[in-house]
């Protein structure tokens, strides 16, 4: 019975590996962890509680870390350290030095679920999930920028190359530093196999124009929204095609999806996904996606 394998983003949610924050999140230096004025250690836990309600309440099978006080306060951002096909698990590595430890936490949660693991990425090479989106089941975009280079795009582009896999490249801008995150799942968010929501502004230009050739119909988002949220507005989890989850506060956003047919579930994340950069899809990595 298969019980993994994705290389589609908006499919039926059927499993996802997550991580249920605890003692690292609780006492996170914010500085150290470039976490915003709004962390709160206790309340984003609490948060993150009512998240996994509404990813369980979808019928997905959540398979879980648990955090054991080993000092990793972005592991709960499961998206990053790993990338899952219907061959199996690709460990990446991460371009944020904090988290190089979490790649290995994933290799031993697949392992204890027996799932395959496919191939992994080695230094100088790095890739984060966040940069990478299946625009189809035969093509994977990945944004090349602060978290994700060359040397770690060369090295998926021939792991998946036996699977008939095309990997393309895109470059994103710097935007906020170095020390900020922006991926490419950070301006671009797939809602069902032919609907994205999008921040234009900061795309790469050949991914915009390709994926509107491709005839994906793309809803923007608020500028004002994406700014006022860090982007967290745009990063939104489907959980079946147009039903999705998001961070709550952000009307102007809610209401594109709901004009284009989707239905939306929010949560309150100011704690959690405002502070510490990630949102819904960030704290999920799908393990098996669906029609």
């Amino acid at each position: 019975m298969t019980t993994y394998g994705s290389q589609a983003m908006a499919t039926q949610l059927r499993r996802v590996l997550m991580r249920r924050p605890g003692p690292s999140l609780a006492q996170a230096d914010p500085q150290r962890w470039h976490y915003g004025p709004t962390f709160n250690g206790p309340k984003a836990i609490e948060q993150y509680k009512e998240f996994a309600r509404l990813v369980e309440k979808s019928g997905a099978e959540i398979l879980w870390m648990e955090d054991g006080g080993d000092g990793m306060a972005d592991a709960m951002f499961t998206h990053d350290p790993s990338l899952m096909t219907d061959r199996g698990a690709l460990i990446l590595n991460m371009g944020k030095a904090l988290r190089k430890g979490e790649p290995a936490l994933h290799e031993a949660a697949y392992r204890a679920a027996g799932i395959p693991i496919l191939g992994r990425l080695e230094e100088p090479g790095t890739v984060e999930g966040g940069d990478c989106i299946w625009v189809n089941d035969r093509l994977l975009a990945i944004g090349r920028g602060v978290r994700s280079n060359q040397h770690g795009i060369d090295q998926v582009r021939e792991i998946l190359a036996p699977l008939g896999i095309t990997v393309m490249a895109f470059d994103l801008p710097l935007w906020a530093g170095e020390a900020a995150c922006l991926h490419l799942m950070s301006v671009m968010s797939p809602l069902a196999e032919d609907l994205a929501l999008v921040h234009a502004p900061l795309m790469p230009a050949a991914f915009y124009l390709m994926l509107r050739d491709m005839g994906i119909t793309l809803l923007h988002a608020p500028e004002a929204e994406f700014a006022a949220s860090f982007g967290l507005n745009l990063n939104v989890l489907p959980v079946s095609p147009r039903q999705v989850i998001a961070v709550d506060g952000f009307p102007g956003t809610r209401a594109v999806m709901e004009a284009a047919g989707c239905t939306v579930e929010t949560f309150a994340a100011d704690a959690l996904c405002i502070a510490c950069e990630g949102g819904p899809t960030c704290l999920t990595r799908p393990v098996w996606r669906a029609a």
